[in-house]
């Protein structure tokens, strides 16, 4: 049996999605490879970021990257002596940074409006075709 593509949410600052974006390139939940193991190529990610800048508490709460697993492969990248964390190449599309606040109500994944950002706190996670259809729509309006 085929498997459709999926859609994935994967939760990072908006600093670090940024640099992501720039190498082409996904990490997720400081480094592990297990969530990126998951995700097949033609899949689709969305990027939420809670926060500008890692460690500090200037909020973002907004969708800051949109893109599609390229190929099957998982690999490890030495960003520094003690840090060699697991990447995904993507293909990253043009898309503007989307607020989340005005989409909380009609987004399925989000079961207590009042505690929305409960989810985020997996850093990452599956969404339905609804709710990427929904985030995707207005990420890449131009």
């Amino acid at each position: 049996m085929e498997r459709g593509e999926k859609y994935w949410v994967i939760v990072a600052s908006k600093d670090h999605v940024k640099t992501g974006i720039s190498g082409g390139f996904a990490q997720a939940c400081h480094g592990k490879s297990t969530p990126l193991k998951r995700m097949r190529s033609g899949d689709f990610v969305i990027y939420y970021s809670g926060k500008q800048t890692m460690g500090k508490p200037d909020k973002c709460q907004q969708f800051t990257a949109i893109g599609q697993v390229k190929n099957e492969t998982v690999y490890p990248f030495q960003m520094t002596t003690d840090f060699c964390p697991f990447r995904r190449d993507i293909d990253f599309f043009d898309h503007k940074d989307t607020s989340i606040l005005p989409l909380i109500d009609d987004l399925q994944f989000i079961q207590n409006k009042k505690s929305w950002g409960y989810p985020f706190r997996f850093g990452f996670f599956e969404i339905n075709k609804h709710d990427f259809d929904l985030i995707s729509s207005e990420m890449l309006q131009k």
